[in-house]
């Protein structure tokens, strides 16, 4: 009998303590299934309250038959130029195609694609090929005033006063018949320069029209 009760009391014990484990490992369960539920719940909510990314990192998405562009002017030697087009970093400090000067991508109107890049010293006697937007072959110009009617027949207002260490950014096209939206200007100017003899950056977005046959 004595032996008998020792048996059911270890029997007792050890119900009683595989019913406390199992407490404790249900509650923990239940603990860490709520605990990821409620992680899912907020990523989900994450997702859907992050705003959409468009091309180039442009504030809203472009319309049919318009390419989405960004570009920036770049200050000094702290910040380099950029030109973005349909999510495509044309020109930039990182693929080492931009200068101090005048940088200018040249783009295909109806498809977007990149036919050109450059850029022009002009404090160190560079010049403008305009070849590109002219017929004459081998057609070097100055910044002088007949570069400057060119640039200006691509749609520029800025370009008749652009000065010395001006911060400008500038898109037009061939054969346009406005003047273009698409165009900043910032005058270099010691009381009003950001950087030391230099404005700050100008950057500019939009949506290029596709050129239409």
């Amino acid at each position: 009998l004595t032996g008998a009760a020792k048996l059911v009391v270890v029997i007792a014990i050890f119900l009683l303590t595989f019913y406390v484990i199992s407490q404790v490992f249900e509650i923990k369960m239940d603990s860490n299934l709520g605990h990821i539920f409620a992680r899912s719940a907020l990523d989900a909510a994450a997702r859907s309250t992050k705003p959409p990314r468009y091309k180039c990192g442009i504030a809203k998405a472009c319309p049919e038959k318009h390419f989405a562009f960004k570009m920036s002017s770049g200050a000094a030697n702290v910040v380099g130029p950029k030109i973005c087009v349909e999510d495509n970093v044309l020109m930039s400090g990182v693929k080492n195609n931009v200068g101090r000067g005048i940088n200018v991508a040249l783009v295909n109107g109806k498809t977007g694609e990149l036919l050109d890049t450059k850029f022009f010293d002009m404090w160190g006697g560079g010049v403008f090929t305009f070849t590109a937007f002219r017929k004459e072959e081998n057609n070097l110009l100055r910044l002088n005033e007949e570069a400057r009617k060119l640039i200006a027949e691509l749609g520029s207002t800025s370009i008749t006063n652009l000065g010395f260490r001006d911060n400008w950014v500038f898109c037009g096209g061939k054969g346009i018949k406005t003047k273009s939206p698409f165009e900043q200007h910032i005058k270099n100017n010691k009381d009003t320069n950001k950087y030391e003899g230099w404005p700050e950056v100008v950057e500019m977005e939009g949506c290029i029209p596709q050129k239409q046959d």
